[in-house]
C-alpha cells in the first residue's frame, strides 16, 4: 500500500516559500535580505495556485523559490554581513565607554564585502556583462550627475563620475559610438562593444532636485554592484586595447575643469612604469609575509619570466607594441587548401573596426569651437567618437580648461552656437559656418556632413528623428513613418525604378513624337480618307476607309505609298491601343469587374472565419486583441496622415497669404507714381486753360 502524502509537503507548498519565512530562515533584516536578493539576481515569484503556495491561506505574501533561499543560507556575503552585525555592535560598545583607541581600530578592520564572486557567477562569459550594461551605465550617470546631500555621499558621486568617465574614453578611443538622440528625458548614446549594442541615457546637466520618497539604500546596493560590473569590463576592454587600467588622472587638469576627456591619460602598457610589486591580498588581510613566501614568489615570477626571454633573445627583434597591436592579436593568418582557395578568416577586431569605419573619421577634417551656453560635456563626447582630434576642437574658456584654441583661430570651420543671431554681428570668415548643437548629432546619425543652411543660429530645425526606430519596418506593419524619414531612408530600389519609368516614357514619348510627325506629313486637303482612317484606326466600320485611302495612295504615288500607307496604319493603331489601355487602368473598376473583386473578398472573408473557428479558445483571444490593436494602429495612422495634410494646406495657405500681402504694397507703390503723374498732368492743363 503506498504511503499517503501530507498536505504541504508536495508541489507548490514545497516549491515556494514566504518572504517571512525566508528571513526567520536566514535570521536576516527585511533591508538585509533585499540587499542579498538585489546582489544575487532573486526576485519575487508568482505561483499559479497561491493559495496552494501559502498552504491554503488566502493571506497576501510575497513568494520565493525555496531553492534560491537554500542557495543563499550558503553565500559568503551573508556571512559578512552578519560580521557586519557583530562589529556594529562592537564598535558602539567602545565609542560608549570612549575607548577611541579600539574604535579605531575596529573602523579600520571593518568586515567589507567582496563581490567578485558574484560577477562571474552571474556573468559566466564577458559578452552576457556586456548584455546588462544598459541599466549600470544608466544609473552611474544619473548618481554622476546628483549633488551630495546626506543620502548620497560624495565620495559615491565622485567615484560614479570617474567610471563613467573611464567608459566615455574607452568609446572615443574604440571609436565605438553608433547613434545619439536628443530627448526629454535626456540625451540617449548607443554604442557597439565586440557585436554587442548598449544603450544608455545621460540626463542633462540642470540642478537636480532629489525626491523625499526614494529609498537610496535600495539605490545604493545597485550602485555597489554595476561598479564592481564596471570595473571588470572596463579592465577587459583597456586590457584589449593594451592600455592601463585605471587611466591616470591629473589632478590640476582635472581641478581646472578640463572634463573626462581632458583629465583623463591613456597609457599603453608598454609605456607603462614597472615598479615593485605588493601583495595586495595580504596587506589587506593584515597578514605577515614571510621571507620564505617572498622567495618562492620570486622563483615561480622568474620561471614564467625564462621562456618568453629565450624567446626574445632568439628572435633579436626589440617589442615596440603599439595600441593597435593588441587589437591586431586576435588576426590569424590564412592557410590556403589544397586546390589553392582559402576562405577568409574574419577576427571580432576585424568586426569592430569594420562597423564603425564608415562614420570614424566623419569630423576628421574640420574645427569646431564649441560656444559657452552649448553643452560642451555631449557635443565634445559626439565629435571625439567620430573622428575628431582632440586637438581641432576647441571651447569658450567658461567651459572649463584644456581648449586646444580659441575663437580667433582662423582654422575653425564649424563655430557651434545655441543662442539666437545677434544683429549687426559680423559673420567671420567666409569658411566658417555657424551650426546649432543639432547639426552635430543628425551628422553623426546619417554617417555624412550635412548641409549648415537648415542648422543656422535662430533657424527652425528639421524634425530630430530617433535612430533608434525603423521606419521602413513600421510602414510594412501599416504604421506612420514620417516623410522626412521615408525620403531619408529611400533605398536604391526605388531609384532603379523611377528610373526605368523615366526611360519607358522617354520612349513612348519618342514614339509619339514619330507619329505626330508621320501624322504631320498628310495632307488633310489631298488626301481625306487617309486623314480620316488615322484619326480613328479602330474604329471597326472602316473598312470602306481604308480602301478609299488606298486608292487615293495609288493614285499618289502607287506602291511607295501604298506601303507608306499600311506603316501608318499600323502604327496609329498601336497607339491607340496603348491609349485605351492606359484609360482603363486609371478609370475606377467597371460593372463587370466589381463582382469578382468582392467575391475574392468574400472567399477571403470565409477563410479568415474557417480558420478562426479551428483556433483554440486561447489563440482566438489572441486573434482578436491582434487584430483589434491592428485596427487602431490603422485608426492612429490615418489620424496622422490627416493631421500631416493639413499641416501641409495650412502651410501653403501661410505661403500664399504672406505673399499677397507683400504684393499690395509693391501695386500700391506702383499706383502712387502713377495717381501723382495724372494729377500733374491735369494741374498743367487747368494752367494752360488759364493763360489762354
Amino acid at each position: 500500500m503506498a504511503k499517503i502524502k501530507k498536505r504541504g509537503e508536495a508541489g507548490a507548498a514545497k516549491n515556494y516559500i514566504t518572504r517571512n519565512q525566508a528571513l526567520k530562515k536566514l535570521q536576516l533584516t527585511l533591508a538585509d535580505f533585499r540587499r542579498l536578493c538585489i546582489l544575487k539576481g532573486i526576485h519575487p515569484r508568482a505561483p499559479r495556485h497561491a493559495k496552494r503556495a501559502n498552504k491554503g491561506s488566502t493571506a497576501p505574501a510575497s513568494f520565493y523559490y525555496a531553492k534560491d533561499i537554500a542557495f543563499l543560507a550558503h553565500e559568503p556575503v551573508l556571512q559578512t554581513l552578519r560580521a557586519h552585525k557583530a562589529f556594529a555592535k562592537k564598535l558602539s560598545r567602545a565609542v560608549g565607554r570612549q575607548e577611541w583607541g579600539l574604535a579605531k581600530g575596529l573602523q579600520e578592520s571593518r568586515p567589507v564585502a567582496r563581490l567578485d564572486h558574484i560577477i562571474r557567477e552571474r556573468y559566466p562569459t564577458f559578452d552576457d556583462s556586456l548584455r546588462d550594461l544598459d541599466d549600470a551605465l544608466s544609473l552611474l550617470t544619473l548618481f554622476a550627475a546628483l549633488p551630495a546631500s546626506d543620502h548620497v555621499a560624495a565620495a559615491l558621486v565622485a567615484k560614479c563620475a570617474r567610471i563613467v568617465a573611464e567608459w566615455q574614453l574607452y568609446v572615443v578611443r574604440a571609436q565605438a559610438l553608433r547613434k545619439v538622440f536628443l530627448s526629454i528625458k535626456g540625451v540617449y548614446f548607443q554604442a557597439e562593444v565586440r557585436g554587442q549594442t548598449i544603450t544608455w541615457l545621460v540626463p542633462y546637466l540642470f540642478t537636480q532636485h532629489v525626491p523625499q520618497d526614494v529609498d537610496f539604500r535600495i539605490m545604493s546596493t545597485f550602485i555597489e554592484l554595476y561598479q564592481t560590473l564596471l570595473g571588470f569590463v572596463l579592465f577587459r576592454l583597456y586590457t584589449d586595447l593594451n592600455l592601463v587600467y585605471p587611466p591616470a588622472l591629473e589632478a590640476a587638469s582635472d581641478d581646472a575643469g578640463a572634463g573626462p576627456l581632458g583629465a583623463l591619460r591613456l597609457v599603453e602598457q608598454s609605456q607603462a612604469p614597472v615598479g615593485p610589486s605588493t601583495d595586495a591580498g595580504s596587506v589587506a588581510a593584515g597578514k605577515k609575509v614571510s621571507s620564505r613566501e617572498v622567495k618562492k614568489a620570486i622563483k615561480a615570477i622568474a620561471q614564467q619570466d625564462t621562456p618568453a626571454e629565450a624567446d626574445d633573445a632568439e628572435s633579436g627583434e626589440a617589442a615596440a607594441p603599439a595600441a593597435d597591436d593588441a587589437v591586431r592579436g586576435d588576426e590569424f593568418t590564412e592557410a590556403p587548401s589544397k586546390d589553392g582557395t582559402s576562405a577568409g578568416l574574419v577576427s571580432l577586431a576585424a568586426l569592430d573596426g569594420s562597423a564603425g569605419s564608415s562614420s570614424a573619421d566623419l569630423f576628421s577634417p574640420y574645427y569646431f569651437y564649441i560656444s559657452r551656453e552649448c553643452p560642451r560635456g555631449v557635443v565634445e563626447f559626439v565629435l571625439r567618437s567620430f573622428g575628431a582630434p582632440a586637438s581641432h576642437v576647441g571651447w569658450d574658456a567658461v567651459l572649463g580648461a584644456g581648449s586646444a584654441f580659441d575663437a580667433s583661430d582662423e582654422r575653425i570651420t564649424h563655430m557651434i552656437v545655441d543662442r539666437p543671431p545677434v544683429a549687426g554681428a559680423s559673420s567671420g570668415a567666409s569658411k566658417l559656418a555657424r551650426v546649432q548643437p543639432q547639426w552635430v548629432v543628425d551628422s553623426a546619425n546619417a554617417g555624412t556632413i550635412l548641409p549648415t543652411g537648415p542648422y543656422a543660429p535662430g533657424a527652425q530645425l528639421p524634425p530630430h528623428l530617433s535612430p533608434f526606430v525603423d521606419d521602413a519596418a513600421i510602414k510594412a506593419r501599416g504604421g506612420y513613418a514620417p516623410r522626412e524619414a521615408i525620403i531619408a531612408g529611400a533605398d536604391a530600389e526605388e531609384a532603379a525604378a523611377a528610373d526605368e519609368e523615366a526611360a519607358e516614357s522617354s520612349e513612348e514619348e519618342a514614339e509619339a513624337e514619330e507619329e505626330e510627325a508621320m501624322d504631320a506629313e498628310v495632307d488633310e486637303n489631298a488626301r481625306p480618307a487617309l486623314a480620316a482612317l488615322l484619326a480613328d484606326p479602330l474604329d471597326e466600320t472602316s473598312a470602306g476607309l481604308e480602301a478609299a485611302a488606298e486608292l487615293e495612295a495609288e493614285a499618289a504615288g502607287g506602291e511607295d505609298e501604298l506601303a507608306a500607307l499600311h506603316a501608318a496604319h499600323a502604327a496609329a493603331s498601336k497607339r491607340a491601343r496603348k491609349l485605351a489601355k492606359a484609360a482603363a487602368d486609371a478609370a475606377p473598376a467597371t460593372a463587370g469587374k466589381r463582382p469578382k473583386a468582392s467575391a475574392a473578398q468574400q472567399e477571403e472573408e470565409e477563410a479568415r472565419s474557417m480558420a478562426k473557428m479551428l483556433m483554440s479558445n486561447k489563440q482566438r483571444k489572441l486573434y482578436t486583441k491582434l487584430s483589434y490593436s491592428q485596427g487602431k494602429r490603422s485608426e492612429e495612422t490615418a489620424r496622422l496622415e490627416q493631421k500631416r495634410a493639413q499641416l501641409d494646406r495650412d502651410e501653403r495657405r501661410g505661403k500664399s497669404g504672406a505673399k499677397a500681402t507683400e504684393e499690395k504694397p509693391a501695386a500700391a507703390a506702383k499706383k502712387a507714381p502713377a495717381k501723382k503723374q495724372a494729377s500733374s498732368t491735369a494741374k498743367a492743363a487747368k494752367g494752360k486753360a488759364a493763360r489762354s
